[in-house]
């Protein structure tokens, strides 16, 4: 006989977990959630308020029968699944499906001994509000994904699917790229004087002219800078300011899932969806706190642990307690930032002692730095402004050093030191060079893993537990993919879809309808809103809407444009279609006639130097993944991952790929570069 029977969700974590508790304590996992809506069908009984139709998938069959015959021999039954929405609808679906009574439900965001015996003193109920929020979500998902993905098969290309998150996400990109090729760049000028004094050279920039602040285009042409340079012809240069002062700079706050995915991505690298997977197995092991948080509550147990080791390794100067506040919009999710579950214990010692790989450190250091940073002091630096007035003119040089590396000591950000000479006010310096420099406004930069998530917090757009699915299902659909710079830029496909959904259904990739959504499932989680209600006033004028546009959109409109080639098979007309991977010739005859080729790439053709007779094209996988392969597959199959250049290598003749330096060799054993 179990005496008491507790189910989280992943094995991992069961695994931590009996490691803190007795032989009075069977610990197993559900592996996720043990029911859900039918990939088959919508599985959502619209006629009867939204009524969801869960079943348990074959996947979860086997555990759920293992699930089953322990809770028989349990005398008490506690489910421990994480602490947010979805946690808590998983210990909904297991108290369902293995019809559970009075099942006990404990939380905790941290898995340390001391945080699971709190949560085993303090058990409550499932809290049913979260889990209607979480209900709410999947249903408008399921909603938005099963009712307008058809639409798309039907009016642009099969195999397309929408996203309620997902669409308004590929919207910013898409509008971001129509703003850079919108952009008109203006010319303007800068000018800089290269002073000395006691052969002591330092640069000064020009920022007023009669008093009044010189703006970035206040200066628009050469003409513009030669006419100061000729005003400056005779100048004197003489200081009338000296400014020192002490500036002070703050730590950063600890990490949210936001902050998290977008500092990995900029200092590690690392995509959105695979920071969430090194960080669940961090949590699950015992070593940080709940990983999907939009807060930055911090224990007191941890400012003290934090305190202890700053004291002692780098003395009381360094010390500082801090309190943040969360700013996010709607902030909700758990109670505590991400934090290291031991701070005490740093990451060199942390890595032999747990065993962590290569990216688990590395993850670890930067939310362990991140944390004991945050209650550390500021870092000071001396700073020092002159004023050098010349005729009408003033110019104005700054500097810094470091006086004291306070939080920098351990979570370095990049700054400038510049030191100025020892200068004093009425001083006269020696002009050595003025150089007038001109300049290009530039377009506004695409979005990165860690800028496109940070927009979609900004405005509100999705939770901590949805940016990592979000970039990664767009990415998948070939919508967005990355360019050679790692930043975002929208797919033929996606702006197709997209411009569709903004012209016939705006409310689907309207953001601030998108924003005002996730507030509505926030005032479910608090028990201010129905859930039901709030579906019905969604998706009422959506399907009216939708039927509407099924009988007025025309797929040739969109997807379809005629040529003057003719089908080497049956001699039709050959058309462009659009398809989920881009633009194809294909046979106005179909379906009799399943003729398609694809069309003409820009740049040189590559003849397949496996067969010699087709031509080595761009191909995608099942996957979306790009590769290179010859268009007589599958008589041919020869292909490649990387993008040949059209160049053969002169020591084997093999084709040369594109790599970021240049090009190499597509034969390994050949191994030339250049």
């Amino acid at each position: 006989m179990i005496k008491n029977l507790v189910i989280v969700e992943s094995p991992t974590k069961a695994k931590t977990i009996q490691k803190f508790l007795g032989s009075d304590f069977q610990i197993l996992s559900s592996y996720g959630h043990i029911r859900d809506l039918p990939k088959s069908e919508l599985g959502v009984d619209t006629e009867n308020n939204f009524e969801p139709k869960y079943i348990i998938p074959t996947k979860a069959r086997k555990n759920f029968n293992i699930l089953k015959k322990a809770i028989v021999e349990a005398e008490t039954i506690i489910l421990a699944s994480d602490e947010d929405r979805e946690g808590e609808s998983i210990a909904w679906h297991l108290a369902q499906g293995l019809k559970l009574k009075n099942p006990q439900r404990i939380v905790f965001h941290e898995i340390t001994k001391t945080a699971i015996e709190n949560a085993l003193k303090n058990p409550r109920e499932i809290d049913i509000h979260l889990v209607n929020a979480q209900q709410a979500r999947r249903i408008l998902d399921r909603i938005v994904g099963y009712k307008l993905s058809p639409f798309l098969w039907k009016k642009v290309a099969r195999g397309l699917s929408a996203g309620r998150v997902q669409s308004v996400t590929v919207r910013l990109v898409v509008e971001r790229e129509n703003e850079i090729k919108a952009f008109k760049p203006e010319e303007y000028w800068t000018v800089t004087a290269l002073l000395d004094k006691n052969e002591n050279e330092f640069e000064a920039s020009l920022v007023k002219k009669d008093g009044k602040i010189v703006p970035k285009l206040g200066i628009k042409n050469k003409k513009e800078a030669d006419k100061i340079l000729a005003d400056l012809n005779k100048a004197d240069y003489k200081i009338v300011n000296v400014e020192k002062k002490e500036v002070r700079r703050n730590p950063l706050p600890p990490f949210t899932t936001s902050t998290l995915q977008q500092e990995a991505s900029k200092k590690l690298h690392f995509p959105a969806k695979f920071t969430m997977g090194v960080a669940q197995s961090l949590y699950e092991r015992g070593l940080i706190t709940y990983h999907r948080t939009d807060s930055l509550n911090l224990s007191e147990q941890s400012l003290a642990s934090a305190k202890g080791f700053i004291t002692g390794s780098y003395g009381e100067n360094y010390w500082t307690s801090r309190r943040y506040k969360t700013k996010s919009k709607g902030a909700q999710e758990a109670h505590e930032a991400i934090r290291p579950s031991y701070p005490e214990k740093e990451p060199e010692a942390l890595k032999t002692a747990k065993k962590l790989d290569d990216k688990q450190f590395k993850l670890y250091d930067l939310i362990w730095r991140r944390f004991i940073s945050g209650q550390m002091s500021q870092a000071i630096f001396d700073a020092t402004q002159i004023d050098i007035e010349a005729e009408n003119y003033l110019f104005r040089a700054s500097g810094q050093t470091l006086k004291f590396d306070g939080f920098l000591k351990i979570y370095p950000l990049k700054f400038k030191e510049s030191e100025l000479p020892e200068l004093t006010k009425d001083e006269i310096l020696k002009l050595l060079k003025l150089t007038p420099d001109q300049h290009f406004t530039q377009p506004p930069a695409r979005y990165s893993e860690a800028t496109l998530i940070k927009t979609l917090e900004e405005n509100g757009i999705g939770r901590p537990s949805t940016y990592a699915p979000t970039l990664s299902t767009v990415q998948q659909r070939n919508y967005i993919q990355k360019n050679d710079q790692k930043k975002f830029e929208p797919t033929e496909i996606g702006t197709v879809v997209i411009n569709l959904l903004i012209e016939h259904f705006p409310k689907i990739v309207d953001i601030k309808f998108t924003a005002e959504m996730e507030e509505d499932l926030d005032k479910i989680a608090e028990n201010k809103k129905q859930w039901v209600p709030t579906i019905k006033d969604f998706y009422d004028p959506f399907i009216k809407r939708l039927d509407e546009k099924y009988e007025e959109v025309s797929k040739k409109e969109i997807a379809q444009e005629e040529t003057n080639e003719i089908c080497p098979k049956c001699q039709s007309p050959l058309i462009i279609r659009l398809g989920r991977f881009g633009k194809f010739y294909a046979c106005s005859n179909f379906p009799k006639c399943r003729h398609t080729a694809p069309l003409k790439k820009e740049g040189p053709e590559i003849k397949c130097p496996k067969c010699g007779e087709g031509d080595v094209t761009e191909k995608r996988t099942k996957k979306g993944k790009i590769f290179y392969g010859c268009n007589q597959y599958p008589k041919c199959d020869f292909a490649l991952w990387d993008k040949p250049t059209g160049e053969k290598c002169p020591e084997c003749d093999s084709l040369l790929v594109a790599t970021k330096k240049g090009a190499k060799c597509s034969n390994k054993d050949c191994g030339h570069t250049q």
